[in-house]
Order: C-alpha cells, then sequence, then structure tokens
C-alpha cells in the first residue's frame, strides 16, 4: 500500500481455522535431568562444564538441571494452555529421555510421560506439534561417533523417529524432524558457541548440516512410506532465519542481502523446497569446503517437507547470526518480508510459524510490556502478509508456554507468557499481562477492527478557530523604498546604476504598516490557508532588551502592530503568547537569564510590567493572549514553575482588571499535553504509573490554575515519599491561602499543546529509558507510526488527553493550541503530514461530538520551514515558500469545518465581521450613526417629493 497506509496497524482478522499455538523445548522446561531414567545429553555435559568461556554468558549454576520443572509439573502446564485456549501445543521430546544412550534401550518411563502429556492434550481437543530433535543430542552418541559429524547418524536419528511414530504417531499431526538445523551445525560444531562445543571450523561445520539435512530426509521417507497412510500426519523441518536489507537499493547490496539468506535459511531451504542442492552462491563462494550431493541424493531429499515451519525471533536474529553472515548488509526484524521472501523463493508453500517472540529481562516479572508489543509487531505482520501480500500462512507458535532456560542466554532472558519463579520450590505459574494479550488474540482470532478506531463524519461548532502556528514571525523592519527622501539620477550610459543626488531630497511621507513587505508576504500566505487564527510569540528578550521599561525597542513594538492589524484587516484574528522558553537564554532577557532567570522570584514582577507593556501597546489589536506558551516541565524546577506560576495568575489579575473592559479580551496558559499510555493496559501498577506521569507533565502547572490552587496531591504524595525513602532533597514549595486564590482560577480557557503519545510501564526493562526518580519505564510500540524524528503518531491519543482535561477540570472551553509532526522535505513525504492532519482532527472532533468536549478551537503546527525545519505547510527553498499538500488539505478540512457526511445536518453560520480598529469608532458610535442614516434619508424623501410635485405642477400650468 502506498505510505503511510502501508506501515499503519492493520485492524483486521485471520482466516477461519487459522492455527493459534505456543511452544516449549524439552531441555529448555523440563528439567528432571536425573529422572525417570534420562540419560545425558550435549546439553548437561556443555552446562556443567567447570569454566565458562570468555565473554559468554553464564548459563546458570544449573542450566536446565531443574529450569521449569515441567517432567513434574504436567497439569501445571496443561492448565496453563487451557488458560490461553490456543489450538495447538508445540514441544519436543527429549531423545535421551527416550533412548538414555541414543540408541536401543528404550527408557519406558519416558514413553509414559509423553504418553500421558499427549493424552492430556487430547483431552483439552488441543493438536499437539511435535518436534523430535531440539538440539539435545544424547550425549552418548556424542563421544561414541562424534555427533552430527558422523555419517552414521542420519540412520540413527531414523531409528530414533520411528519409535516416536510407533508409540506417539496416532495423536500426532504435526511432526518436526529438529529444530533450526543452522544453530546445530554452524554453532555446535563451527564455531564451538553451543552444545557439543566443538571448534571445528566452517569445513565441520558444512558436514554437520549435510549430515543433518540427509536425517531429515530419512525421516520424512519413513513417515511417508510407512506411517501417513494410517496416521495421515505431516511432515516437515523447523527452519530459523534473520531478514536484511540493503545499505543501500543498488543491484550490488541487494545480491548481498540473497547471499546473506542463502546463507542461513537458503542453506536448509533450497535442497528441501527447490531443487534438493545447496544455493549457487554458496557452491560458487565456498568451493570444496561445502560438501556435494550426488544426484540420487539430491532427488531423495527434494520435497521431504510437506509445510514450511518457520521459526523467527530472538534465538538467530541479532544473537546467533555471525557478523560475517550479514555480508555488511542491515539486519532487520520485519518477519513480513521474511515472509513475502520465502513466498516467492520457494513457490507459495504453506508455512506454519513454529517459534516467534522477542524477550524480557530476566527481571521482569508479570508486566511484560516490550514482549508484547514485539508480540504485537509480528502477529500484525503475519496478518499483513496474509491479507495484503497472498502469503499462504496457516498457523502461529508464540514462544514460549513458559519461562526457562534460554540456551547461551542462561536465565538472563524470559520468553515465557506465564512466569516462573527459579528460586521457587513448587514452580508455579503467574500468568504475565501477555497472557491476557494473547488470549484475547486467541479468542477474536486476531485484531478485528474497533468503533472508536474508525473515523466519524460531522462538523465544529460555528464560530470554530481554525488556526496555524508559528513560534516567531519572521521580523524585517527594512523600511520600504517609498520612504526614502533622497533622489536619484539612473546613469543609462556607463554604470546602468542609480546615483543618489547629494543635498536634494523630497518630502517624506508617513510610515504606514504596508510598508513592511516581510508582513504583506506573511499575512496573503496566511489567506491562502483560510484560516481564522493565527498564534505566534513575541521576543521579550527583543522588546525590553534590559527586562525593564528603560530600554524599549519601539521599532519592533511598531512591527508587531503592523501585524496584528494586518491579519485583523483580512478577518484574521491574531492570538499571542507573551513568553515562549527558547534554546537561548530561554528567550529571557539575558539580564534576567543571567541572575537566576525563573529561579528569581523577582522575575514575577518584571514579566507583569513586560506584559502590562504589551497589554498598552497591542491590547487594540489583539483580543487573545497567552501568558507563556508551552513552559517545558521537563526543564522547570519546582522554585520555577513556583514562581512562573505566581507570574502568570498576576498578569491574568493584571489584565482582568485594568485592560478586560475596554479591550474585551480572553487570556489564559498554554500547557504542552502529550497523552500517557500505561504500556500493559492490564496493569494496575502500569496505570498508576500513566496517572502520576501525567499529574507531573500536565498537572504540575494545570491543577492550580484550574483546579485546586495548589499542586496535585498524587505530586506531593509521590515527593514526600521519594525524600524520606531515599534521601532526594527535591522540595515542591508551597502556596500560602491568598496565593491559592490568586492563582485558582486565573484563566479564561484551557489552551494545550499536543503532539504525541507515550507509553509507561513500572517494571523496569531498558536502564537508557528508566526514570528512577518517578519510577518509570518508558515503553515503545513497535506497531505504530513514527516520524523521521521517532515521534509516534497516535491520533487517538488527542482524544484521550482532552476527555481527561474534561474529567479533571470541568467543562472548561479548550484550544487545542499546536498539533503537528515533522517529516521529510521532500514534498512526497508530506504524506505522513496530511494522514496526521486528517486523523487528529478527526479524534478531536470524536472529543468535540461523542465526548462532549467543550472544544473551542484547533491550530496546526507550523506555519512554514523557515521557522520551524520539517514542520511546516509552507516549504521554503531559495527565498520562495511552496504550499504542501499537507496545506491544501488542512484547507479544505477549514472548508466544510469538519469532515461533513451525507447525514451531516446542513449549519448555516453567520457571517463574522471583521475585526480591526477602524472599525471600533462606528462600532462604539450606534446611536449617532442611526441618527445619521435617519436624516440622511429624510433628506433624500423629501428631496423625491419636492422633485415629484415641482414637475406635476409644471405638467398642470401647461
Amino acid at each position: 500500500l502506498p505510505y503511510p497506509q502501508d506501515q499503519l496497524f492493520l485492524y483486521d482478522t485471520f482466516p477461519d481455522g487459522f492455527l493459534w499455538g505456543v511452544g516449549s523445548a524439552a531441555y529448555q522446561t523440563e528439567g528432571g535431568w536425573q529422572q525417570g531414567g534420562k540419560g545425558a545429553s550435549i546439553w548437561d555435559t556443555f552446562a556443567h562444564r567447570p569454566a565458562t568461556p570468555a565473554g559468554s554468558v553464564p548459563l546458570g549454576p544449573t542450566g536446565g538441571d531443574v529450569a521449569s520443572d515441567s517432567y513434574n509439573n504436567i497439569f501445571r502446564d496443561i492448565e496453563g494452555l487451557r488458560r490461553l485456549g490456543v489450538s495447538h501445543y508445540r514441544f519436543s521430546l527429549s531423545w535421551p529421555r527416550l533412548m538414555p544412550n541414543g540408541t536401543a534401550p528404550v527408557n519406558p518411563a519416558g514413553l509414559a510421560h509423553y504418553g500421558r502429556l499427549l493424552g492430556h492434550l487430547r483431552a483439552l481437543g488441543m493438536e499437539p506439534v511435535v518436534t523430535l530433535y531440539h538440539w539435545d543430542l544424547p550425549q552418548g552418541l556424542q563421544d561414541a561417533f562424534g555427533g552430527w559429524t558422523s555419517p552414521v547418524l542420519p540412520e540413527l536419528f531414523r531409528d530414533y523417529a520411528e519409535l516416536c511414530f510407533r508409540h506417539f504417531g496416532g495423536q500426532v499431526r504435526y511432526w518436526l524432524t529438529m529444530d533450526n538445523p543452522y544453530v546445530v551445525a554452524w554453532h555446535g560444531y563451527g564455531t564451538g558457541r553451543l552444545p557439543p562445543g566443538v571448534q571445528g571450523g566452517p569445513r565441520l561445520g558444512y558436514r554437520a548440516a549435510h549430515h543433518l539435512l540427509q536425517a531429515h530426509a530419512k525421516v520424512w521417507h519413513l513417515y511417508n512410506d510407512h506411517f501417513r497412510p494410517t496416521q495421515k500426519g505431516k511432515v516437515s523441518i523447523a527452519l530459523s532465519s534473520h531478514w536484511i536489507k540493503p545499505q543501500r537499493m543498488a543491484d550490488k547490496n541487494i545480491k548481498e542481502c540473497q547471499k546473506s539468506l542463502d546463507f542461513v535459511l537458503g542453506w536448509f531451504a533450497k535442497p528441501l523446497f527447490f531443487d534438493g542442492d545447496y544455493p549457487e552462491s554458496m557452491r560458487s563462494n565456498l568451493s570444496s569446503l561445502l560438501p556435494v550431493f550426488s544426484e540420487d541424493e539430491k532427488k531423495y531429499i527434494k520435497g521431504t517437507a510437506d509445510f514450511f515451519a518457520l521459526s523467527f525471533g530472538a534465538t538467530l536474529s541479532f544473537q546467533l547470526l555471525d557478523s560475517h553472515m550479514k555480508f555488511q548488509q542491515l539486519e532487520s526484524i520485519s518477519l513480513r518480508e521474511l515472509l513475502y521472501w520465502i513466498s516467492n523463493e520457494y513457490n507459495n508453500p504453506p508455512i506454519f510459524i513454529v517459534e516467534n517472540s522477542w524477550f524480557v529481562s530476566g527481571n521482569t516479572k508479570r508486566d511484560d510490556a516490550k514482549y508484547i508489543y514485539y508480540l504485537k509487531k509480528f502477529i500484525m505482520e503475519t496478518l499483513k502478509a496474509i491479507r495484503y501480500d497472498g502469503v499462504n500462512v496457516f498457523g502461529y507458535t508464540v514462544w514460549s508456554l513458559l519461562d526457562g532456560f534460554e540456551w547461551h542466554r542462561g536465565y538472563s532472558i524470559r520468553r515465557g507468557l506465564f512466569y516462573v519463579d527459579f528460586q521457587s520450590h513448587d514452580k508455579k505459574l503467574m500468568p504475565k499481562s501477555s497472557v491476557l494479550f494473547y488470549q484475547k488474540l486467541v479468542e477474536k482470532n486476531g485484531f478485528p477492527p474497533l468503533p472508536e478506531n474508525q473515523p466519524v463524519a460531522g462538523v465544529f461548532p460555528c464560530g470554530f478557530a481554525w488556526g496555524i502556528v508559528d513560534n516567531y514571525i519572521q521580523v524585517d523592519t527594512t523600511p520600504a523604498q517609498f520612504l526614502d527622501p533622497n533622489v536619484y539620477v539612473w546613469d543609462v550610459h556607463q554604470t546602468k546604476k542609480l546615483i543618489k543626488v547629494d543635498g536634494v531630497f523630497t518630502s517624506k511621507r508617513k510610515r504606514h504598516c504596508v510598508d513592511f513587505a516581510a508582513i504583506r508576504l506573511q499575512v496573503s500566505l496566511l489567506q491562502e490557508m483560510h484560516v481564522t487564527h493565527f498564534h505566534f510569540s513575541l521576543k521579550w528578550s527583543l522588546i525590553l532588551p534590559l527586562g525593564n521599561l528603560s530600554l524599549i525597542n519601539h521599532t519592533l513594538v511598531h512591527y508587531y502592530q503592523c501585524f496584528a492589524s494586518e491579519l485583523l484587516r483580512v478577518n484574521i484574528t491574531p492570538v499571542v503568547a507573551l513568553w515562549q522558553p527558547m534554546a537561548e537564554n530561554q528567550e529571557l532577557p539575558a539580564f534576567l537569564a543571567k541572575y537566576g532567570a525563573w529561579e528569581n522570584p523577582e522575575i514575577i514582577q518584571a514579566f507583569v510590567e513586560y506584559a502590562k507593556f504589551c497589554f498598552t501597546n497591542l491590547g487594540d489589536h489583539v483580543k487573545f493572549w497567552i501568558t507563556m506558551n508551552e513552559p517545558s516541565v521537563k526543564n522547570l524546577t519546582y522554585t520555577a514553575g513556583h514562581n512562573l506560576l505566581k507570574a502568570h495568575a498576576k498578569t491574568w489579575h493584571l489584565y482582568d482588571k485594568e485592560f478586560r473592559r475596554s479591550q474585551k479580551g480572553k487570556i489564559s496558559i498554554a500547557l504542552q499535553a502529550d497523552w500517557v499510555e500505561p504500556a500493559c493496559p492490564f496493569s494496575r501498577n502500569d496505570q498508576e504509573v500513566a496517572d502520576r506521569i501525567l499529574e507531573f507533565d500536565i498537572g504540575w502547572l494545570a491543577e492550580p490554575i484550574f483546579g485546586s490552587g495548589d499542586y496535585p496531591r498524587v505530586m506531593r504524595a509521590w515527593l514526600h515519599q521519594r525524600n524520606s525513602i531515599d534521601l532526594y532533597n527535591f522540595h515542591l514549595p508551597s502556596f500560602s491561602e491568598e496565593e491559592k486564590k490568586l492563582i485558582q482560577g486565573s484563566f479564561d480557557f484551557f489552551a494545550l499543546s499536543h503532539y504525541t503519545t507515550t507509553l509507561v510501564g513500572w517494571e523496569k526493562e531498558d536502564a537508557l529509558k528508566y526514570d528512577h526518580y518517578l519510577e518509570v519505564q518508558m515503553i515503545n510500540d513497535i506497531t505504530w507510526l513514527h516520524s523521521p524524528s521517532r515521534a509516534a503518531v497516535v491520533p487517538w491519543g488527542l482524544r484521550k488527553v482532552l476527555k481527561w482535561v474534561k474529567s479533571k477540570y470541568g467543562n472548561v472551553p479548550v484550544y487545542v493550541m499546536a498539533n503537528g509532526v515533522d517529516d521529510d522535505q521532500n514534498m512526497v513525504h508530506d504524506k505522513l503530514r496530511v494522514y496526521y492532519i486528517q486523523n487528529y482532527i478527526n479524534e478531536a472532533l470524536k472529543a468535540y461530538a461523542l465526548d462532549n468536549v467543550n472544544l473551542q478551537g484547533y491550530f496546526v503546527y507550523s506555519f512554514n520551514d523557515k521557522t520551524a525545519p520539517k514542520y511546516g505547510l509552507y516549504s521554503y527553498v531559495a527565498n520562495q515558500y511552496e504550499p504542501k499538500p499537507s496545506m491544501k488539505h488542512y484547507r479544505e478540512i477549514i472548508d466544510n469545518n469538519g469532515f461533513p457526511g451525507p447525514d451531516t445536518a446542513e449549519v448555516l453560520c453567520p457571517e463574522e465581521t471583521a475585526l480591526c480598529p477602524e472599525c471600533h469608532f462606528f462600532r462604539t458610535r450606534k446611536s449617532l450613526l442611526v441618527f445619521i442614516s435617519f436624516i440622511f434619508v429624510a433628506f433624500i424623501v423629501t428631496i423625491f417629493f419636492i422633485s415629484y410635485y415641482s414637475k406635476r405642477v409644471e405638467r398642470r400650468y401647461k
């Protein structure tokens, strides 16, 4: 699909009959390594080795000796499966548990154990998917023959498989011969990173893989010839892969990506699914290192898989994939692209995803948000592969049912849906948040469209403020040529230039606002957009450079006066902020910035004096004031915030008492209000964290003004707790009763800026994104659409924050004073901003129409790329402004006053009269105007009658 639709989350369901399951592996979860006659495996030996190789992760004191103890807890695991409601359970048989030495004799206790497990699954109506070999080779075979490097192993593996088919085949429809032969061969016998730890180099690794393929083919033919007619099952092999992207879209890079997939997945998939032989890229690059199949062997191996069993995720990707296997390209975790590649490369085979998930830290207990969002991403990509790309995927398996021993990572990570306390005796299963997530997903067979995600039709009320934002308008006070009193002569013969005539002057005319070319240009662009309001900030540091009235920049003040009056002349209402913090000195006068800025209480009176000056000089033109625009709570100390609130309140009361009656304007503060969502929607702890962050991010400055007159209780309680426990010294100042009365209610409306949504949780997962002070973990939903700067595009977050404001502060008038996203400079990529504006405004409409939020206006950020690079609705290239598609789209929404549908009632809004200073004379003298009008009409009527009767008299005498 076109960008950005292709990257959006797909709300849809999977095909009917789609298989949902979970999996586990014997060595990872069974434990009981010396129980029931089990023999030793190469993993038992590897985990018990006396020294840990340098650079590897410690596997824990006992490896998989006990692990999750599933051997002694079949009923516990079955109950977990029943709770999930899945259709299948993938597990592996332990070769050394069934054949302790790898060959006869057979262990009856092992047969009985797996027989019981299969019986319980049958009682649940759950399909078993059984892996014959998941890395736990009997140690006896390694000692006697050298493991998979021996040509004897394929025949011994066939004998083991025959035992399993005879004893369990009547209850099993899906068999997997082995799991991830790449890891077994390459890291078991090539690099030695995994058991049996043989560092034999590439030659031995390729030899082991050769025998693994032969062993698989022997087992497939065994089943096909002797068991399929009666058991009617299917056999395949679980192949694991990564995904790789080219460094740049050049033929050479793309070929290197193909080679990377050939060397990992194609190594085994091409012989099985294509022609019985290794990929051409391997044969041409490896020469004598790669064993050769005879023509008979090729025919024997080709087609020995009834479906494509795919393993994708944390085991191989970014962990066990050697860097040279990437061929200098970029590894990615795009499951959808891998599925598409497999479908095209191997003639659209039916694909069964038999292992997929990610991992969380070993310290994460119940709220595994990171795990959930990776699952969500992988499952959604699978759905897109089916619905968009036509890939034939018929089943999906989450890895894994429960926490266990994670191979080379030991117990440092967790991949289970159920939490296991490995230190406990009983090893109870405790459901994580991912259990609830997966349970609901299985129940609904995917992600069915939700009513709240559907766009609504409707319009906003009459008089709705449609605006655009520019942090600071372009100021150019260069006088126009018509103000130059000098006289010039054009030298047409020599220099071809204008030459000033000394001592000769013309009369100097009065300055006019239209003389400022920069104002004319900006106003014309705003007119082209059809906005009704324009929001910008004044520069305190330039208007009063010393921070007081001793030095005033009258030229700049005049420029602002002209800009506001020109806006009014074309029916655009100026919305003016007195102060907006920017990088350099927070946009404060240098003197104030030098002596403590907002930390210094003297700044309060300085701000009030500055505001009074602005009200006096600009108030006739400005009726919509913002005291402070987006004060950043991330960079404010509690003392600075305290002074800022008092400065705002005093400024509001100043306007209310001295200017409101004559200027008839309104004034408030504009706060940044990004939404904060609990990472695990089922977690009470995550909800508490989200509520706390909202109070610290928004409530800190909002509650004193719009609520109680004091700081949020949650904020005070948390700081008290942290200061007492951790000896922090973060003191939140107190307001006197008089100050509370001053601050409470110092608003005319609630102005907020909203850009994105963040996810938070309480479980510490990533130290780089963990706030120790507030005990909050920032989480990323990787299924969300993101801008180039990685800002999440989450339209429903705006609706939620608007509802939150209403629930906290009542039916206060609300303006969304800034809402926007960055995008690439390329005009093509402006599609992201088009999508953003369309969907955020639609969510605002839902808040107004469905939630009854008293929404009065919406402003897009930002006006142009010159003042806000990458955010503008106008590009700025080579001193020229060009409208982007997003500007035209926004204009269309403004013209329609929203999103009218076929059933939307037509609303006729009265035309608003122009607001201009020149009109003030007439508006305030209505009685006089009526009297003059009456005299004028009477005069006209009198003249008419005089003329009429004069003509009648003349005709009578004639």
